[in-house]
């Protein structure tokens, strides 16, 4: 959910479910971009066969929006991992306004370092959209299978230049391009 920074603070709108409308705050950080409303509605139509109960992973969660918009729209629960600490009092304080409970967990930590202490029940579903400044992706692909349950879903999003691909095991599922970014679900297992 990140690329250049866009002047002043502010919002998304989660586009469907139970908290359809609900604004998250957008800060103006470095990196920091949230997925399109229209790359997040077509993203989320492809997945609304798997959300009901499953377990989503938000790395880089920056805003937010996937993972909320995956619990508004039937998700059981959503780890969102961001390691600025302002971002993360935000996604605390947009979770108690939502009253998302125990739906939503925050953990404000590095991407790579949740992944390698992952002890948890395994993600059914995870979305990797780090800063496309970073260059992140490879290691943090090598790193997720571990926190994956066999049967899962990977959503990765990227600049439309680059080609990034999961690794073994993980098929591609659907693709999209916008100007800013390349849109691709993958799925792993039967």
């Amino acid at each position: 959910m990140k690329t250049a920074r866009h002047g002043g603070s502010g919002s998304v709108r989660i586009i469907g479910g139970r908290w359809r409308g609900s604004r998250l705050p957008v800060a103006d950080a470095d990196g920091l971009r949230p997925t399109s409303d229209r790359a997040r509605e077509t993203l989320f139509n492809w997945l609304q066969p798997v959300l009901p109960g499953a377990r989503v992973l938000d790395l880089f969660a920056g805003s937010g929006a996937l993972g909320f918009e995956a619990v508004s729209r039937g998700a059981r629960e959503a780890a969102l991992v961001e390691r600025d600490p302002t971002l993360c009092a935000s996604l605390r304080d947009s979770a108690t306004r939502l009253q998302a409970g125990d739906a939503i967990e925050v953990v404000c930590i590095d991407a790579l370092r949740f992944l390698r202490d992952a002890a948890a029940a395994p993600f059914d579903l995870a979305f990797v959209d780090p800063p496309f400044a970073e260059d992140a992706w490879g290691e943090v692909l090598c790193a997720l299978p571990a926190a994956m349950a066999a049967v899962a879903w990977l959503y990765v999003e990227s600049t439309p230049q680059c080609n990034i691909t999961p690794g073994e095991g993980w098929q591609l599922h659907r693709e999209g391009r916008t100007r800013d970014a390349a849109h691709r679900l993958y799925r792993r297992g039967a």
